[in-house]
């Protein structure tokens, strides 16, 4: 059954590593957790120019994940480590469908956004003990970000709440998908725009404004049509 085994929560402190002197990534586990249009009670962003807003609003990790990155960086990583503020499992996030909802506890959820790794992330891991040599790149290459969670419900999440699939587009494009897109492989990005170039409606606005800037550099401004009566150019 797919369930989230931890909630997590953090508030700004001070790091000499962080591009702000401070970082909200060291987050602990909370038994219960007030969910808001903004995150979870308790939790407060630092860099609220990059990070935070409806559509990053509660971000998701899987455990399954956190123990494939501790097989290869040659240490465990806890629930949380990677300052995601829902640790599931049983459940594979990065396939979950951008505009897919989830009931968990009393609230209810829709994927919006993805994670794009920083150097403050790589700064945290380093921070950990971790092997963080290209962690950026290394992380980007897996495509595997975790995704972020708008909030349509408000209400509370626990530990051992079960993760209900109340909806799912059917579209296919995936919160990998969109990492891809974003990120490594920007062909990808055709794939959220329609026939108007407009982006899949469920998008955060972030991705949707990259999209269209993409989308308006790809096609070429409109000829004035010509008029029959003008003078022929010298």
């Amino acid at each position: 059954m797919p369930r989230v085994i931890s909630a997590n929560v953090g508030r700004p402190k001070d790091a000499a590593w962080a591009g702000l002197g401070a970082t909200s990534m060291d987050k602990s586990s909370v038994e219960r957790a007030r969910v808001t249009t903004l995150g979870l009670a308790g939790d407060q962003v630092t860099d609220t120019k990059h990070h935070g807003g409806v559509d990053q609003a509660v971000y998701v990790f899987a455990r399954e994940d956190l123990d494939l990155w501790g097989e290869r960086l040659g240490k465990p990583i806890r629930d949380g480590g990677f300052a995601e503020n829902l640790t599931t499992e049983g459940i594979d996030v990065n396939e979950a469908e951008i505009g897919e909802q989830w009931r968990i506890g009393t609230a209810l959820f829709e994927v919006a956004h993805v994670r794009t790794p920083c150097n403050d992330f790589k700064g945290w891991m380093g921070v950990g003990g971790y092997d963080n040599s290209h962690w950026v790149k290394r992380f980007s290459v897996e495509a595997r970000p975790g995704p972020y969670l708008r909030v349509l419900e408000e209400g509370e999440v626990a530990a051992g709440d079960e993760i209900e699939v109340v909806h799912r587009p059917g579209h296919g494009l995936t919160v990998s998908t969109l990492f891809k897109a974003l990120n490594t492989e920007h062909g990808l990005r055709r794939l959220f725009l329609d026939d108007d170039g407009e982006p899949l409606a469920a998008l955060g606005a972030e991705a949707k404004e990259r999209f269209r800037e993409w989308a308006a550099q790809r096609v070429p401004a409109p000829r004035e049509p010509l008029d029959p009566m003008a003078e022929p150019a010298e």
